[in-house]
């Protein structure tokens, strides 16, 4: 099929090489001349595991990028992958999927075949259908239904595994008002839903918008649980991982996401759940429960400095702090638990050089004053103390030799040999 995209970002850039690698041509329509020229020459615009090889393998043949909306006219379906930050309440802010609209239903004006319009990107329930709708229709000329189709197929990808999340996906939501639009979306997914380990949910759309957020509510919800227990855990003097282990086994519960330590970040969890709690506000239901899974989440590196200057003045003390990016494999560092670190170590006096293996540059704008180091050793080299912020594997089996002294706080349970240092903590066993 041909497929355009409107959006280059982590999400549309994903799933544009990922449906050029299972057969179809791709546009990805994209604002960002820069991004334009990267994807073009056969490169990533992000850091993603498995993508820049399908860029390069598709680049110039069945995947393009263009600034020109028109693309769209020679395309049978759109994705709509665009941005919808966070506003200061925590709410949506809708612009850009608007604006995106707009210039979409102008470029199908011109457009005498059916056309599917997808929402890929995170909604609010109603979004679909009441915001993306009407502007599509207003600027197209053309009815939904009466040759135009609007669909929901929200996207589950973690950051790191977003390709093989992709290709490989536990599910896949179709939320569609037509039988024309389901068709349409499962002849695009047919090599993915061909495999047996792979569900097909079929809702309404305003299903699927909930569905995402539900399970990202969910995720954040058992994390910060998780990371309760291992707080009292800590209390009693028992060790959290293996009570969690235990409680993983019950096939109710399963072991996934159950390892405490610093808590979520990223650009899902805290965006979803603060959207989902700020529209339970607006249709008058109070989410006590959410307010409480970002309560307890925000207190964790505040726990991880207080376990530190237990142990080690801050003031004009230097600390390592060894990751930066929100989860290992890649180099997104949007509401990483690493900074708030950074942030309650700095306003205790202490001096902090910081090493991440590609997540530096990203960090350096907001923290100019900060150091950063080219490699582990050198950010542990006369360090007063170390924190672990991100798991990457090369933090593993390390002997943070050239220590001033060896005081580690580990807030991601990596494998270290804890008989060679001199304090260890961990943050929640």
């Amino acid at each position: 099929m041909n497929v355009s995209i409107v959006g280059s970002g982590y999400v549309g850039t994903t799933i544009a090489a990922c449906l050029a690698d299972i057969g179809h041509d791709v546009v990805n329509i994209e604002i960002d001349e820069s991004i334009v020229e990267t994807i073009n020459a056969g490169e990533a615009p992000i850091h993603e595991s498995g993508l820049e090889e399908r860029i390069a393998d598709h680049a110039g043949t069945t995947l393009r990028a263009t600034t020109d909306y028109d693309a769209v006219r020679d395309t049978d379906v759109t994705f709509l992958c665009l941005p919808t930050p966070q506003s200061e309440d925590g709410s949506l802010d809708l612009a850009i999927m608007q604006a995106g609209a707009e210039s979409l239903g102008r470029a199908l004006a011109d457009k005498d075949d059916e056309h599917l319009v997808v929402v890929k990107s995170t909604v609010l329930p109603g979004t679909t259908e009441d915001v993306v709708g009407p502007v599509l229709e207003a600027e197209s000329g053309t009815e939904i239904g009466d040759g135009l189709e609007l669909a929901m197929n929200p996207e589950f990808l973690r950051m790191s595994t977003a390709v093989e999340d992709f290709l490989e996906p536990d599910k896949v939501v179709f939320g569609t008002a037509s039988e024309g639009a389901a068709a349409t979306l499962r002849e695009l997914y047919a090599p993915v839903l061909e495999r047996d380990e792979t569900d097909l949910v079929e809702t309404d759309v305003r299903e699927a918008e909930l569905i995402k957020y539900a399970n990202n509510a969910f995720l954040a919800s058992k994390v910060s649980l998780v990371n309760e227990l291992g707080n009292i855990a800590r209390e009693y003097g028992a060790d959290a991982y293996e009570v969690l282990e235990a409680v993983g086994l019950d096939d109710r519960i399963s072991e996934r996401f159950m390892r405490s330590g610093l808590g979520w970040g990223g650009s899902c969890f805290p965006k979803d759940v603060n959207a989902l709690r700020a529209g339970a506000r607006e249709q008058g239901y109070d989410p006590e429960l959410l307010d409480a899974v970002v309560t307890v989440n925000d207190a964790q590196p505040r726990r991880l400095v207080d376990l530190l200057e237990n142990h080690v003045a801050l003031e004009g003390a230097r600390i390592a702090v060894l990751g930066l990016s929100f989860k290992p494999g890649t180099d997104d560092v949007r509401k990483s638990r690493a900074l708030d670190v950074i942030e309650h170590l700095r306003d205790r006096g202490a001096a902090v050089v910081a090493y991440d293996p590609v997540a530096i540059e990203n960090v350096r704008p907001d923290y100019p004053e900060i150091e950063y180091a080219d490699s582990a050793d050198s950010a542990l080299e006369g360090a007063d103390g170390a924190v672990v912020a991100t798991d990457w594997p090369e933090f593993d089996d390390r002997s943070f030799e050239g220590m001033a002294r060896t005081v580690v706080v580990d807030g991601r349970r990596i494998d270290i040999d804890t008989d060679a240092l001199e304090v260890y903590e961990g943050l929640t066993w």
